[in-house]
């Protein structure tokens, strides 16, 4: 089953003009003026919308139901879309299958496992307890966690990807004398535990350089644990997701949830099995709607929600060894050009989940693009960032999509898709 709906521009406003509700909320803002949370407010009414004329809308909703009809509909993506422009949504749609085996299908309601773009929500918290002067960026991180092991690491280097940590799971991998011994999947606590114990070596010394790991942000949610002395799935609840009003987004908590969450599942259709890393956070394992991470980016426009002072090192490059326009900020990948333009997003990938959020701050376009079955066409909701014209990015066409079909073919020439039963 699928869901599509094409949204005029005035037809849908999350978070709407001011009410009681929000006057209530701004009261409970003054109440409490150094919660460890995002404020409750109506973010739309700090949103000041660029204009745009009626056929340039007209014109972004026919390209997008194109790229809807022969990515999505014809490539069999299973997932939500959704692409919003000067903080309304103009285009939207969901098919496939949430569990093949209960036959529930995806709707707007349906949370999917975001993979990387968890990090944004973790950076978010980390930056909301900067603010609030619980820790720093450039503290040193064993003066948080006790028995951290490396001394040269700050929070700002976990952010950035220039700790020089290597990735938890290629490490515990190859450590079969530890994964074997396991009863439960690797925890949080776990991946310290072990780093520090097998004496686990940095790639290379902090801030020398860019290298993406996921053992960052598993620190980083160990921080926020320590700082609101309540476990990382309870603080991204009261940080985050509540004060937002984000009803379909929780971490998924493996014990608890790993019977009832949308399943993933492979090219062929196979589901994908939980594995020793599905109790790992803070890098992943966030569920979330298109909906509820539109409101995420609408709320990141306003100085309340972000002080500019934060949001400038937030959403800037700090890695410069190699030449290019590629870039990571604090939780957010940047796309920097000569001209000044920057592009700010995030893609994720966990066992069948492939997603895509951009923040294009300049163009006020935001695209938002979860999978729960691999497929590979899912990253080219990307390059719809490129319909502004700001940014030198080809828009996906029939014709691109051919060449990847025809690619896919000639590696798996006897590719069968198989239903799970």
């Amino acid at each position: 089953m699928k869901y599509i709906a094409i949204v005029a521009a005035s037809a849908i406003l999350f978070l709407g003009s001011c009410s009681k509700k929000d006057v209530n909320k701004e009261e409970e803002r003054k109440k409490d003026p150094n919660a460890l949370k995002y404020d409750s407010l109506d973010w739309k009414a700090d949103f000041k919308p660029m204009k745009s004329s009626p056929e340039e809308i007209n014109g972004y909703k026919t390209r997008l139901a194109a790229f809807y009809k022969d990515f999505w509909v014809d490539g069999k993506v299973s997932g939500g879309f959704l692409v919003a422009k000067n903080g309304e949504i103009i285009f939207e749609g969901y098919q496939g299958m949430a569990d093949e085996r209960h036959k529930r299908s995806i709707t707007a309601e349906t949370p999917i496992h975001i993979a990387s773009i968890s990090k944004v929500f973790t950076s978010m918290a980390i930056l909301k307890l900067v603010e609030k002067h619980k820790i720093k960026l450039d503290q040193k991180v064993n003066t948080i966690l006790e028995g951290f092991p490396y001394e040269d690491v700050t929070v700002r280097h976990l952010l950035s990807h220039r700790s020089g940590l290597p990735n938890y799971a290629n490490v515990l991998w190859n450590n079969k004398k530890v994964m074997m011994e396991r009863e439960k999947p690797i925890s949080n606590q776990d991946v310290l535990d072990i780093f520090r114990e097998f004496d686990v070596k940095q790639i290379r010394p902090a801030d020398k350089g860019f290298y993406y790991s996921n053992t960052n942000f598993a620190f980083l949610a160990l921080v926020i644990e320590k700082i609101m002395k309540m476990d990382y799935p309870k603080a991204m609840k009261y940080m985050v997701f509540d004060p937002l009003e984000m009803k379909n987004t929780f971490v998924f908590e493996y014990d608890r949830d790993k019977d009832s969450v949308a399943r993933s599942y492979k090219y062929n259709g196979y589901e994908w099995a939980w594995d020793d890393f599905d109790r790992t956070y803070g890098d992943k394992n966030i569920y979330s709607t298109a909906r509820d991470l539109f409101k995420l980016d609408v709320a990141m426009y306003s100085d309340d929600f972000l002080p500019k002072k934060i949001k400038k090192e937030a959403f800037q490059g700090y890695s410069y060894e190699q030449k290019g326009f590629k870039n990571y900020g604090l939780g957010m990948r940047l796309l920097e050009y000569d001209n000044g333009n920057k592009l700010l997003y995030h893609n994720g990938w966990w066992h069948g989940n492939n997603t895509v959020f951009v923040h294009d701050v300049k163009n006020q376009f935001t695209v938002i693009a979860l999978g729960n079955k691999q497929n590979k066409n899912i990253y080219s909701a990307f390059r719809l960032a490129g319909l502004t014209g700001a940014y030198p990015l080809k828009v996906p066409s029939k014709d691109s999509l051919r060449l990847h079909q025809q690619q896919i073919k000639q590696k798996n020439p006897t590719n069968v898709v198989v239903k799970v039963k």
